[in-house]
């Protein structure tokens, strides 16, 4: 048997679920864009500073952003009559943005600390892609599929695609 939140609990976790879903998927934006801005450029300086933001904000931002959309959306599938496991839409959310919490604190804070590193080895002067290695495509290709993932979630969330299942909550 579960407890179900009161309307005014609800609509609190619901808008700091929504605001914490929303800044994540907005950091993934900025991290792609200083990803690709990074690829992009011939100017030494610029790839530095795209690189150094990128792990400013990953270090800042990426644990408080992917724990909170997390338990936010556990308290809410948990305190709600969606439950946590009765439809496979919220029981889809509720993995894939495990995954993503996972992958986000591990694999994408990972290659952020690899892209600073990279620059770290060249204070000064150009930096030839070769000694950038895969750190040039890591830091475009690891938040796009970041992205990817959290449109997957927001389109489940509007359209609440399949059926309810079973019992469980």
């Amino acid at each position: 048997m579960s407890r179900r939140l009161s309307p005014r609990a609800r609509k609190s976790w619901v808008v700091v679920h929504v605001v914490a879903s929303v800044g994540w998927l907005a950091l993934m934006l900025c991290l792609l864009t200083l990803g690709a801005t990074a690829l992009a450029t011939d100017d030494a300086g610029t790839l530095r500073t795209a690189y150094r933001a990128m792990g400013m904000l990953g270090d800042a931002l990426i644990v408080p952003l992917s724990l909170l959309t997390l338990v936010s959306g556990v308290v809410l599938g948990l305190g709600t009559p969606w439950g946590l496991f009765r439809h496979y839409w919220v029981a889809t959310k509720f993995w894939l943005t495990l995954a993503a919490t996972v992958a986000s604190v591990f694999a994408l804070t990972a290659r952020l600390h690899d892209a600073v590193h990279a620059v770290g080895r060249h204070p000064a002067g150009s930096i030839a892609a070769m000694h950038l290695g895969a750190v040039r495509y890591n830091t475009v290709i690891v938040p796009s599929v970041a992205l990817l993932l959290y449109l997957a979630l927001v389109v489940l969330s509007v359209f609440k695609p399949w059926g309810r299942r079973g019992t469980g909550s």
